[in-house]
């Protein structure tokens, strides 16, 4: 008696009587899910093409460590300096008929510029290598600004301004002849750009006590300098 009334609730619904529902078919549900993902992915092809800006980040602060003339690790982050190019470590410029390695002369004009203070980097976006791409500081140093004003690196996308002058200056790798950084890496092929390994204790270390070394002879000139 329970199964004839239960298949009677089944049967009359809403003040109607039915039959029992259809089950769709294989054909329709797949219809259905491929139906759904194409609207998802329509609605992710709009949203990709929206003009947006990123949302900027949280500002990275600290002690700096230069990979190159172009690149920077500050808390075990990686930050590439937006909107410039310097020649990679491997790059060999030529000045006065001799060749130089116009990529650690860039890094060190980098190291120069930060001389042991903070830096302050702020950026929105990464670059392939997962890189931040980032307008850093020194004080009122503007680190980007200034490897391509002193010709130690080349605009990239900003700054092109600034590389004129150097230019006409002979600032730098201007003062000879080399092949722009992405040129070379061109040209060098399957060469990409400095390998970003994060540096030891001991090269943090170096790199202090020579920044410090530096600075005190620099001081020690200027004051013999003037005193004579």
């Amino acid at each position: 008696m329970r199964d004839v009334r239960n298949a009677f609730r089944r049967t009359y619904r809403g003040g109607r009587w039915r039959g029992p529902r259809p089950q769709r078919s294989r054909f329709r549900r797949l219809l259905d899910w491929l139906l759904t993902i194409a609207f998802f992915a329509l609605v992710a092809l709009v949203v990709a093409r929206l003009d947006i800006p990123p949302r900027e980040r949280e500002p990275i602060e600290g002690s700096a460590y230069a990979i190159d003339g172009d690149t920077l690790i500050i808390g075990g982050r990686h930050i590439r300096l937006q909107g410039i190019d310097a020649p990679e470590m491997k790059q060999i410029c030529r000045r006065h008929q001799g060749e130089y390695a116009c990529g650690t002369e860039a890094r060190n004009l980098l190291k120069t510029l930060i001389g042991g203070r903070t830096v302050r980097c702020s950026g929105a976006a990464n670059d392939k290598y997962r890189r931040l791409l980032g307008d850093c500081r020194v004080g009122e140093i503007d680190l980007n600004r200034s490897m391509v004003e002193k010709g130690w690196a080349v605009a990239y996308g900003r700054y092109t301004d600034e590389e004129a002058a150097a230019r006409r200056e002979n600032r730098g790798i201007w003062a000879g002849s080399f092949e722009r950084p992405q040129d070379w890496r061109r040209a060098h092929q399957g060469t990409d750009e400095t390998p970003h390994s994060i540096p030891s204790p001991l090269e943090t270390y170096t790199e202090e006590l020579y920044l410090w070394l530096k600075n005190l002879i620099t001081t020690l000139y200027d004051k013999v300098g003037k005193g004579a």
